[in-house]
């Protein structure tokens, strides 16, 4: 398989070193993979998405995205250039723009925009949405809408951090299958970052859990469930057994 996403011992500290956010992390994700990285509060998931996305530096270790280097104690690539897309946890909409407008506002130069905006709202089913306003719409419909939006830039890789968690349970639950068909159906390589286990279980290919900037497991999703290598890693799934 080929591999979109490795992640070589990558290490980042605050406070003059002091606190170590990451300390010697290591992955790979192949193409069409959708991986969850899951951990508490404090167990380094925002500081990795700040480093493959380009909001931070790294101290040591590599980025590499498509076999090419794009972050490492030598070389910054800056976040525009890295083809990363990116879906936040409160979507980030400009409230002031339309769904079109909010879809195309990261394609403007493109000459097919329209083609490409009206493509990503059928993927989303929102293509009769395209006036309205973030303020008119659900929260489900507001998250596809982010969605479409980091879709139609085409990235290499789509990252989407604690997508469900502002949402209700049903609509949680329906909204999970919902884009992951999405993702799947575009073909896109995705990170999950979530602290909730269960959205890693019914998303994910792979688990990578994290604790104190560590990964203390990594694999497939249901092995990581069925043997987990420590007493952390079995509290994460209690619930689940």
């Amino acid at each position: 398989m080929n591999k979109v996403l490795e992640i070589q011992n990558l290490t980042k500290t605050f406070n003059n070193g002091k606190v170590k956010a990451l300390n010697g992390v290591s992955f790979s994700l192949n193409k069409g993979e959708i991986i969850s990285v899951i951990g508490e509060s404090g167990s380094g998931k925002t500081t990795l998405t700040r480093l493959i996305t380009g909001l931070e530096t790294v101290d040591k270790g590599e980025i590499i995205l498509n076999n090419k280097l794009i972050s490492s104690d030598k070389v910054f690539l800056s976040p525009e250039k890295r083809n990363v897309g990116m879906v936040f946890q409160d979507y980030a909409l400009f409230p002031h723009l339309t769904v079109y407008e909010n879809v195309v506002y990261g394609i403007s130069h493109q000459k097919d925009k329209k083609d490409r905006v009206l493509e990503m709202l059928t993927l989303v089913n929102l293509q009769r949405y395209e006036k309205r306003y973030p303020s008119e719409l659900s929260g489900g419909e507001q998250q596809r809408v982010a969605l479409a939006r980091a879709l139609a830039l085409n990235p290499d890789l789509l990252i989407l951090d604690e997508p469900f968690s502002n949402l209700d349970i049903i609509l949680r639950n329906q909204l999970r299958e919902e884009v992951v068909s999405i993702i799947q159906e575009a073909k896109k390589t995705a990170i999950f970052v979530t602290h909730d286990v269960k959205d890693a279980l019914a998303i994910s290919d792979k688990i990578i859990v994290l604790q104190k900037g560590k990964i203390i497991q990594q694999g497939i999703t249901k092995d990581v469930y069925e043997n987990p290598n420590s007493s952390y890693v079995k509290l994460l799934f209690k619930e689940y057994y």
